[in-house]
């Protein structure tokens, strides 16, 4: 791109520009789930995607009896190159011609990790792949503390399951981290955790991959998320150069609304996510829709919306400026007023996701 842009070749540069766009967008992202029936292993693939149990098309069903043959895709529901593969009952190991694919493995748990767990988890070790323990329906197991302690401490019980599984995978001859977690409070006990490990263990590549994809569970999601899409504001600001009828600034517009549109759709601001939240917690759609507060966010993005709100925004003084000067420094004044116009949209929908988030919370 550099190259491109130093010979004056502003066409290689966008084309180039565009196909790293793509690139992003299309990364594949395949993550393995495995463990004994009835450990939560559906509970987590469709709390992951943030899709309701009881969603007929998009749900992984849960109760189902299994078989040695169950292997099960579930797409993402607004990225499909990320897929959470339920590896349902294979103590065999047979499947591993296959296991290639995967970029990690979870095996769940909802007591002691048990023989095949610890089998498992070996195989995928000889395949140089990653693996993480999850100890899952810690809710139930604070719960049932609760009713049965009279000194009862959450984080102490809390520490002795973690302690507790850690020490029988070490008797296993397996050294591994455990996070605690239940499915239907992803915000609370260890998913943070796994994230943060998942981030400093994946290739750079895939890193923001799995996080545009993560559920919109905490503040701090929101925060990483605007600051990946910031990052790539100036690539995106870079390809704009497609003349704009009426205007002396090259500002591809088309380019600035499939960006906003990706905004949109990493904060969970569209329309299907902003549903699927609503069945999966129980707050209605109205609720999350009335502390949205950008124009961008209950609007339809397409280059129309995006060229009126640029007119009617602080931007169009940048624009302006373009008339007083030669042609020569318009494709700099397009980077510029392309990239704040980027990071204006990006305000906005962060702070409408902020928002939903603490309307959730």
């Amino acid at each position: 791109i550099k190259d491109a842009l130093q010979n004056n070749n502003q066409a290689l540069a966008a084309a180039k520009i565009k196909e790293l766009l793509d690139k992003q967008s299309n990364t594949p992202l395949n993550i393995g789930i495995t463990g004994e029936s009835g450990s939560g292993k559906s509970s987590f693939v469709n709390a992951f995607r943030g899709v309701d149990h009881k969603d007929e098309k998009e749900a992984a069903p849960e109760g189902v009896v299994e078989t040695t043959e169950d292997v099960k895709e579930y797409p993402h529901p607004d990225y499909p190159k990320v897929s959470l593969w339920d590896l349902s009952g294979i103590g065999s190991i047979s499947w591993k011609l296959g296991a290639t694919k995967f970029d990690f493995f979870i095996i769940i748990s909802d007591t002691r990790f048990r023989e095949n767990d610890v089998k498992l988890a070996k195989e995928i070790q000889k395949m140089g792949k990653k693996f993480y323990f999850l100890r899952s329906k810690v809710d139930n197991d604070l719960l049932n503390a609760q009713r049965s302690q009279r000194d009862f401490d959450p984080e102490q019980t809390l520490s002795h399951i973690r302690e507790n599984c850690e020490q029988g995978l070490l008797n296993a001859g397996v050294q591994a981290q455990v996070f605690l977690l239940s499915s239907f409070e992803l915000q609370r006990y260890d998913f943070h955790r796994l994230h943060e490990t998942l981030e400093r263990e994946l290739p750079e590549h895939k890193k923001d991959v799995l996080l545009v994809a993560m559920p919109n569970i905490s503040l701090e999601i929101i925060e990483k998320k605007k600051k990946a899409f910031k990052s790539k504001a100036l690539v995106s600001a870079a390809g704009a150069v497609v003349p704009v009828p009426g205007l002396s600034v090259a500002v591809d517009v088309g380019l600035i609304a499939r960006v906003v549109q990706q905004y949109k759709t990493g904060f969970g601001l569209d329309r299907p996510s902003l549903q699927r939240l609503a069945d999966t917690t129980g707050v209605q759609l109205t609720d999350l829709t009335s502390v949205i507060r950008s124009p961008l966010g209950l609007k339809n993005i397409n280059a129309q919306f995006i060229m009126k709100t640029l007119i009617h925004s602080a931007s169009v003084a940048s624009l302006m400026v373009a008339e007083f000067f030669g042609t020569m420094i318009a494709g700099t004044l397009s980077c510029a007023v392309t990239q704040n116009a980027l990071q204006d949209f990006l305000k906005m929908l962060t702070e409408d996701a902020q928002n939903v988030v603490e309307k959730v919370l």
